[in-house]
C-alpha cells in the first residue's frame, strides 16, 4: 500500500543529484576581474589577444586564477581586489599607447568563482541582478525633437526624389524646423505635387499657401505620424544599444522602455561608471558614399597635392588611406538587413537589402557610376572608417551585393557591423547610478539570512509539532528549495531582491501542503484507520485540496508575470516556479520519505505524528444524546 517501485526512487535520487549539481555553483561567490573587450567595431577580440593578455600579466607579475576567451571578450579572474587594480593598469597601458583613443575597453568587473569542472558541465550559477552584484544605473533621455528633425531632412530628400521622376516642375525644396516647404511658379505644377504627394505620402498634412509668384506647398506631419516616429525611434535606440552591449558581453544587461521617450540602462558587474559610458556610448553611425579615384585624390594620396574640394580622406580597413566623397548616398537607416553569404564565384560576400527609399536612390547612384568604387563608413564618436569599398559592376536594386578580399569570418563581422545600425535620435543620460560591490554583498548576505531564518522557524515549527513527520516535512521543504535554485540557475534567471523575497515566500507556502497532508492523516488516525491506512488516505485525499490551493496562487503569480515588468517579473517567476517545485516536493518526495519509513512495517502499531486527540466513549455517547 505504501511503497514506491523502484523507479520512483530513481527518479527522486536523480532530481536529488541534479538539484545540488545545479544549485551548486551559486555557492562559491564571484571573484574580482578585468574585462577586455573591443573599442571600435573594426577592431576584433581573437584568441591571440588572449595569449597577448597572459604575457602582459606575466611580465607585471600578476597571477590570475585563470584568462578566457567567450566569443566576445578576454576575462581574467584573481584572487583580489588589489590584484585586480593593478592588473587592469598593466592591461590597460600596453593594449591603449594612445590613451584619448583606446583600441580596447579594459573594464573592472566580477566572475563566478565555480570550478572548471562544474562550468564544463554547463553548471552555472544565476545571474545576479543589480542590487546583489553591484554595477550601474543610467537613465537616459531619448531627443524626440531631433528624431522629428531627422524625419523632416529624409522627407525632403523623398519629396525632391518623387517630383523629379513625375517631371513635376517647382521653384526649390526647403525646411523650416520639422515643416517641409515646396515653392512654385503656377498653380497648376502646385496642383500636381498636391495630388502626387498626398497619394504617395500620405502620412504628410499637404497645405497650398501664397497667391500670385509666392506659391507654396507647406508639409507637415500628422499626429499619429509624429508619435509613430517618436515610438520608432525609441524602439530603434533600444535595439541598437542591445546590439552594442551583447557584442561586449556583459552579464545579463537590462535594457528597457520607461515611459514614452526614456530608456534605463543597467549593466550588473561593471564598476567603472567612465567605461560604462563608454559602452553605451558605442553606437556607430553607416554612411554610404562615393570614392574619389580622380588624379587630384592620388596626389593627394601620393602627398603631392591637397585633398580635393567636397572630399575628405580616410582610413580603410586593411588597405591604407583613401579620399571619399562628402556627400552621402545612404545611411544605416535604409539598410534593412545584411547577412553573410557567398556571390555566383562562391567567394565570401555580404548581402545586403534597403528600403524602397534606399533602392530608389542605388538604382541611380549605380546606373550613373558602374565601374567606380562605393566605400561603406562607419562612425563611431564623430570618426569614421571605411569598412569596405566595392567596386559598382552593375545597376543596383533592393538587395546587392558587396565583394571583395574578405574572408568568410570578415564577411559575417562585416554584416554584424552593418545590421547594428545607429542611434535613430540622440540620448542623454539624465540619472546615474553606482551600486558598489560591498553594497551587493550585504543585500545577498541579508537575503540569506532571511531565508535561512525562515526555513529554520517552519523546519523547527514542523518537528515540534509533527514529531517524525514534521522532520519529513522539513526535509521535503529543503528539497524544494533546492529544485528552485537549480532550475533557476539552469534557466540562467537574474535573481534580485524581490527573487529572494519570492524564495522566502514559497518556503512558507510549500510547507502549507505538509500541513494538509499531516492533518489529515491526523484525522484518519482519529477516525479509527490503522497508521498504514491513514498514511495512504492522507495523502490520497489530501491532494485535491493541495491542487486548488496552487492553482489559484499559480494564477495570480501568472498575472503578476503577464502585466508587471521590471521587480514585479522576477517576484513573479520565481513565485510560480516556487509553486510547482512545491507540489512535487511535498507530495512526492515526502511521500517517498513516508514509504521508505514505514512502508515497509507490516506491524505497524502507531505514527509519529505528535499528539492525536481520539473522542473517549463517554464523550462520544454525550455527543450522540
Amino acid at each position: 500500500m505504501n511503497r514506491y517501485p523502484l523507479w520512483k526512487y530513481a527518479l527522486l535520487l536523480v532530481a536529488l543529484l541534479i538539484g545540488t549539481l545545479y544549485t551548486l555553483p551559486n555557492l562559491f561567490g564571484e571573484a574580482p576581474a578585468v574585462q577586455v573587450s573591443s573599442a571600435k567595431v573594426t577592431v576584433k577580440v581573437d584568441p591571440a589577444l588572449q595569449a597577448r593578455v597572459e604575457s602582459l600579466l606575466k611580465e607585471a607579475g600578476v597571477q590570475a586564477d585563470y584568462v578566457q576567451f567567450d566569443g566576445n571578450s578576454i576575462k581574467a579572474r584573481f584572487a583580489d581586489t588589489d590584484t585586480q587594480l593593478k592588473a587592469k593598469d598593466a592591461i590597460n597601458k600596453a593594449l591603449n599607447a594612445d590613451p584619448a583613443e583606446p583600441t580596447y575597453i579594459v573594464a573592472l568587473n566580477l566572475l563566478s568563482r565555480s570550478p572548471q569542472w562544474l562550468t564544463a558541465l554547463h553548471a552555472n550559477p544565476m545571474y545576479l541582478g543589480l542590487d546583489l552584484r553591484g554595477g550601474v544605473h543610467f537613465l537616459m533621455q531619448v531627443d524626440m525633437k531631433a528624431a522629428l528633425t531627422k524625419k523632416a531632412e529624409a522627407l525632403t530628400g523623398d519629396v525632391r526624389s518623387m517630383l523629379r521622376e513625375k517631371n513635376v516642375r517647382h521653384a526649390g525644396i526647403s525646411r523650416d524646423g520639422n515643416t517641409v516647404l515646396i515653392a512654385f511658379r503656377d498653380a497648376e505644377q502646385r496642383t500636381a505635387a498636391l495630388n502626387l504627394l498626398q497619394a504617395q505620402i500620405p502620412e504628410v498634412t499637404w497645405a497650398p499657401q501664397g497667391e500670385g509668384s509666392s506659391l507654396q506647398l507647406v508639409g507637415n506631419l500628422s499626429p499619429k505620424a509624429q508619435v509613430a516616429v517618436q515610438d520608432a525611434a525609441l524602439k530603434q535606440n533600444i535595439t541598437t544599444l542591445h546590439n552594442r552591449v551583447n557584442e561586449l558581453g556583459v552579464a545579463e544587461p537590462v535594457i528597457q522602455q520607461q515611459g514614452l521617450d526614456r530608456v534605463v540602462v543597467q549593466l550588473p558587474g561593471v564598476q567603472d561608471t567612465a567605461k560604462a559610458k563608454d559602452i553605451i556610448g558605442r553606437t556607430a553611425t553607416l554612411e554610404l558614399r562615393m570614392v574619389d579615384d580622380s588624379a587630384e585624390a592620388q596626389a593627394a594620396l601620393a602627398g603631392t597635392g591637397p585633398v580635393p574640394f567636397g572630399t575628405e580622406r580616410f582610413i580603410d580597413r586593411g588597405f591604407g588611406p583613401i579620399i571619399v566623397k562628402r556627400q552621402v548616398i545612404l545611411t544605416g537607416d535604409n539598410l534593412n538587413d545584411a547577412q553573410p553569404g557567398f556571390d555566383e564565384n562562391h567567394n565570401p560576400a555580404v548581402h545586403l537589402t534597403v528600403d524602397a527609399k534606399g533602392t530608389r536612390v542605388m538604382k541611380e547612384v549605380s546606373r550613373e557610376n558602374v565601374g567606380k568604387r562605393m566605400a561603406i563608413l562607419l562612425f563611431e564618436k564623430g570618426k569614421g572608417e571605411v569598412v569596405t569599398a566595392p567596386r559598382i559592376n552593375s545597376e543596383l536594386g533592393s538587395r546587392f551585393q558587396i565583394t571583395g578580399s574578405m574572408t568568410t569570418q570578415e564577411a559575417a563581422d562585416t554584416a554584424l557591423l552593418l545590421r547594428a545600425g545607429s542611434l535613430a535620435a540622440p540620448m542623454d543620460i539624465i540619472e546615474e547610478r553606482t551600486i558598489g560591490p560591498s553594497l551587493g554583498k550585504d543585500n545577498i548576505e541579508k537575503g540569506i539570512a532571511s531565508v535561512t531564518w525562515g526555513f529554520v522557524a517552519v523546519a523547527g515549527f514542523m518537528c515540534i509539532y509533527y514529531m517524525l513527520f514534521g522532520l519529513f516535512s522539513s526535509l521535503a521543504l529543503g528539497f524544494n528549495l533546492l529544485l528552485l535554485m537549480a532550475i533557476l540557475s539552469m534557466m540562467q534567471a537574474t535573481l534580485s531582491l524581490p527573487g529572494i523575497a519570492a524564495m522566502a515566500l514559497a518556503l512558507g507556502m510549500a510547507i502549507d501542503a505538509n500541513v494538509l497532508i499531516n492533518e489529515r492523516i491526523r484525522e484518519e488516525l482519529r477516525g479509527g484507520a490503522t497508521p498504514q491506512a491513514a498514511i495512504h488516505a492522507g495523502y490520497e485525499r489530501a491532494f485535491a485540496t493541495i491542487l486548488d490551493s496552487n492553482v489559484t496562487t499559480l494564477i495570480a503569480g501568472l498575472a503578476l508575470l503577464v502585466f508587471g515588468s521590471g521587480p514585479i517579473k522576477g517576484f513573479a517567476v520565481v513565485h510560480c516556479l516556487g509553486i510547482l517545485t512545491s507540489m512535487f516536493s511535498s507530495v512526492v518526495f515526502s511521500r517517498g520519505l513516508v514509504n521508505l519509513w514505514y512502508g515497509r512495517q507490516k506491524k505497524l502499531k502507531s505514527l509519529s505524528i505528535g499528539q492525536v486527540w481520539k473522542p473517549t466513549p463517554d464523550a462520544a455517547e454525550s455527543t450522540a444524546a
